[in-house]
């Protein structure tokens, strides 16, 4: 189930956080962006949802609407729960939360150091529109056109 996080969940989003990427650290010589935002405040903007199995929470979404576009900010699976398709469910669930926004687009970044995070998105169609160093970050910018179903 994918539901709105609430601030009782604050527990449960910094254990699966500190899970899904405390091991990048080594890779990227600093803790990943997602490791530095407040979750608090997200939930208080409603941003927050999580993937709740049997009371588990194994995977996260921060999304952000903006203009034109839906903003997958964050999508993350508690390590010991990866390899079971929910990464996949929590992007399909983003998708469809831009369509019944109304949203043409989704679009999301990703450390250039996370290169598996490159071929699931490209698998699942979207495509790479630049790169840049975002807030110290060596990031690759994504987009997907979000069609009507």
């Amino acid at each position: 189930m994918i539901r709105l996080a609430s601030t009782e969940d604050l527990p449960a989003i910094d254990a699966l956080i500190e899970a899904a990427y405390s091991p990048y650290i080594v890779r990227i010589k600093a803790k990943p962006g997602p490791m530095l935002e407040d979750y608090a405040q997200l939930i208080a903007r409603r941003q927050v949802q999580l993937l709740d199995v049997q009371g588990r929470v194994l995977g996260l979404l921060v999304l952000i609407v903006e203009e034109h576009a839906l903003l997958l900010d964050n999508v993350a699976v508690h390590p010991e729960a990866q390899g079971r398709g929910y990464g996949r469910q929590l992007i399909e669930h983003a998708e469809t939360q831009a369509r019944q926004l109304g949203l043409p687009q989704i679009r999301l970044y990703t450390n250039q150091a996370m290169a598996e995070n490159l071929g699931l998105y490209q698998a699942l169609g979207y495509r790479e529109t630049h790169r840049a160093v975002d807030q110290g970050f060596q990031r690759v910018f994504m987009e997907k056109t979000i069609g009507n179903r």
